[in-house]
């Protein structure tokens, strides 16, 4: 069973391909280095509620989108 991690994680990687980003371009709009949104992709980290926030903007998605 995947940890909720995990699932954020998915579900970033899900939002960020939908809208045509890679990781690279995703961590540059986000302003976070481009190991964080590996490592949160993978579920290897635990975002604060402020880089989920950034990360949500980054792709122009409600924060709800990526909680879901």
């Amino acid at each position: 069973m995947a940890t909720i991690y995990e699932k954020l994680g998915n579900r970033i990687r899900e939002l960020r391909k939908k809208v045509g980003l890679s990781q690279e371009e995703l961590a540059e709009k986000a302003k976070l280095d481009l190991t964080s949104i590996s490592e949160i992709e993978s579920g290897l980290r635990n975002p604060s509620l402020k880089t989920i926030h950034k990360i949500s903007l980054a792709l122009k998605a409600p924060l709800k989108d990526l909680l879901v």
